[in-house]
């Protein structure tokens, strides 16, 4: 019998601590200097603290690519055309899309899931390795300059829908999960639940996306500023500001973070629509946070805001802001590279070699 969100929340708990002690003392027993791999070794007791154990891996790789439409696209927030979005999940099940390359570089299989676009794709033969998954709460969210996105049922709806999947493949083997989004528009609901969830000003908060003009910035910021004004989302309340500002990508997303938090299993985020779905899991639920490594710091103007909000240190900063999950990727592999250090590097015991003094 599904679980309802109050009941998942329940079953969250913060890592425990005492893992990543216990990785902390075999890291310094490692053949090298102290320390020596910075962050990495940061990262791999991190995973340890998740997975509760010295013995991590993280080889078998997964991405949910959320997929969404929304409202505000008609009033001109984005450079590219609504169309786009079921255009780009079609090219995802082609194989033809960045971040079905680099997750095939990072070893991780690619499931997307139409999570509310507006046309209906063919998910195609089960059997291909990417695959669809439909779960349309809705065909598009309304426009949030003119009214909510959606009903506080479909919030509700897209967070589970995200949790189940993410929980589906947990079961199935999968040890680290990727996030990604395709939503023409989405950086505008991104930046206004940013805004309503870090109480960071609209003009902070509110960046470019796929590259608009001057102008259009000026204009974007404003309907992000009228959004937030006309539906006043309860900075409390991640629900009711994802059902007011969001869209049903994002709550997928949240959704997938409630799962690694509840199966304690780790979860690579990606850029700002990625970021946004962690601060509607914050939201519902603070300790998900843990479980959760922030793939990269993207271009978009806001995301190292919401970052720092959430307590997160991007592993990358290439000055990306493709989305999909790009980022979040190449950060598998830094994860993953992280892991086998901490479980395959002999022990000063072991190597035969002396160890340092002081």
């Amino acid at each position: 019998m599904a679980m309802s969100l109050d009941e998942i929340v329940k079953q969250i708990h913060p890592v425990r601590q005492e893992w990543v002690e216990k990785a902390r003392e075999h890291t310094a027993h490692l053949a090298i200097p102290l320390r020596a791999l910075g962050r990495l070794h940061d990262i791999a007791e991190r995973v340890c603290g998740i997975l509760g154990t010295l013995q991590p891996d993280v080889a078998a790789k997964a991405f949910l690519v959320m997929a969404g439409d929304h409202g505000v696209v008609s009033d001109g927030v984005s450079a590219f055309p609504q169309e786009v979005t079921g255009e780009m999940v079609k090219n995802f099940l082609r194989n033809g899309a960045c971040i079905n390359v680099l997750a095939r570089h990072a070893g991780a299989e690619v499931l997307v899931v139409d999570m509310g676009i507006i046309p209906d794709v063919d998910p195609g033969p089960p059997e291909g390795r990417n695959q669809l998954r439909i779960c349309k709460v809705g065909r598009g969210t309304g426009n949030i300059a003119k009214g909510p996105a959606m009903s506080r049922l479909q919030a509700e709806q897209s967070v589970l829908h995200g949790f189940k999947l993410a929980s589906d493949l947990f079961a199935a083997g999968t040890q680290l999960l990727g996030t990604g989004d395709m939503g023409i528009g989405n950086t505008t609901p991104s930046a206004a639940l940013g805004v309503a969830l870090t109480g960071t000003s609209v003009n902070e908060m509110v960046g470019r996306g796929t590259g608009i003009d001057a102008d259009a910035l000026k204009m974007k910021r404003e309907i992000v500023r009228q959004a937030v004004e006309i539906n006043r989302p309860n900075p409390g309340d991640g629900l009711d500001a994802l059902a007011k500002v969001g869209g049903f990508e994002i709550g997928g997303i949240a959704g997938c973070i409630l799962a690694g938090a509840c199966h304690r299993r780790p979860v690579v985020i990606d850029g700002f629509i990625s970021t946004a779905g962690a601060l509607v899991a914050h939201s519902l639920c603070p300790a998900a946070i843990d479980y959760v490594f922030a793939g990269h710091c993207s271009q978009e103007a806001g995301h190292r805001i919401m970052l720092e909000h959430l307590g997160l240190e991007p592993i990358l900063d290439l000055r990306m802001r493709l989305g999909e999950g790009t980022g979040a990727a190449l950060a598998m592999g830094v994860i993953e590279g992280a892991v086998r250090v901490f479980r395959e590097v002999l022990t000063f015991e072991d190597a035969g070699v002396s160890k340092q003094s002081g």
